[in-house]
């Protein structure tokens, strides 16, 4: 299997968004509106939802898998850290990077991310502009620089 940048791949680059904040999930589609690179952005308002369109079950049996998970930590049904678990111990989907989209700056949240092996931590910030400026970093780290495995 040959690797390449997503941006030089032939598809748009698959997004889930775990979010249940309205306004947090128009920002962030936004910021990718204006993005360079092709993308799908999908959205689960919890986190049982994410892990329903990840695990192709209910009636998200034909959503592709994600090549970038961007997930809140507080969330209704299941939080994001039960998320994070779940996704980091599951061999068919522990290699989609996840990157912790949350309004959570305390240490606890921090550590407790990356001891469930989140791929980064990102606290929003409370200015639209900063907001948008995270996004495109985001999406010019993960789509032009970093090489992802092709879903298997």
């Amino acid at each position: 299997m040959m690797t390449e940048l997503l941006s030089q791949r032939s598809r748009p680059a698959e997004i889930l968004l775990v979010e249940d904040n309205p306004g947090d999930v128009l920002l962030v589609k936004k910021g990718f509106t204006s993005s360079k690179i092709s993308n799908h952005i999908r959205v689960a308002q919890d986190g049982e939802e994410a892990l329903e369109m990840l695990r192709r079950s209910g009636p998200h049996t034909d959503v592709p898998l994600p090549d970038l998970i961007l997930l809140d930590l507080n969330m209704p049904r299941k939080d994001g850290k039960e998320v994070l678990a779940e996704i980091k111990q599951d061999p068919n989907l522990r290699r989609i990077p996840v990157i912790v989209l949350t309004g959570s700056d305390a240490e606890t949240d921090v550590v407790k991310s990356y001891n469930l092996h989140a791929n980064g931590y990102i606290v929003k910030p409370v200015a639209i502009e900063m907001f948008e400026e995270i996004i495109r970093a985001i999406e010019n780290f993960w789509f032009t620089v970093v090489v992802l495995p092709e879903e298997s």
